[in-house]
């Protein structure tokens, strides 16, 4: 008898190169025996935003809905966010107080809404080897020389129109 996995573990990580400056998320999705690595750069961006992104292409990514996924993260911003429900206030006040990376939270809460997501934190560059797989991951993609623009991020500082 073949006993089927059901809980997705992810592992993601943000790496920026300045804060704002060139950055990069990195994610492991491990589903059983299965693994497989996303990462991506931007040319200007920053470390939260890509903590973000990670999680949220990390979900994107996935075929399966409504199953438990697990989300190691070294990012206590996003943790926090989520887990102390400080993203439900910001939703029903509209980002009021200049909130951040309201267009990234407002794709999280959408994209959440398919999944039964539960947070855990690790200490970042310590001995986690997934998380730091992801920082590896991350790290190379902010380096990389064919750097994808963060429109969200680019069109809030008005470098886009």
């Amino acid at each position: 008898m073949q006993t089927t996995q059901t809980t997705i573990t992810i592992y993601t990580d943000g790496a920026p190169r300045g804060n704002p400056g060139p950055g990069g998320y990195g994610i492991v999705l491990i589903w059983g025996a299965h693994k497989k690595e996303l990462s991506a750069g931007y040319r200007l961006t920053t470390n939260n935003r890509m903590e973000l992104m990670a999680v949220i292409i990390a979900l994107q990514s996935l075929t399966k809905k409504h199953i438990p996924v697990v989300i190691y993260t070294d990012s206590q911003y996003v943790v926090n966010s989520v887990e102390k429900k400080w993203l439900d206030n910001w939703i029903k006040t509209d980002f009021k107080g200049g909130k951040k990376n309201k267009d990234l939270w407002l794709q999280y809460h959408q994209i959440a809404k398919n999944f039964n997501i539960q947070f855990k934190w690790v200490k970042g560059h310590a001995d986690n080897p997934w998380n730091n797989r992801c920082d590896a991951l991350a790290t190379a993609a902010a380096d990389g020389k064919h750097l994808l623009i963060d429109e969200g991020y680019e069109r809030e500082v008005n470098l886009l129109q």
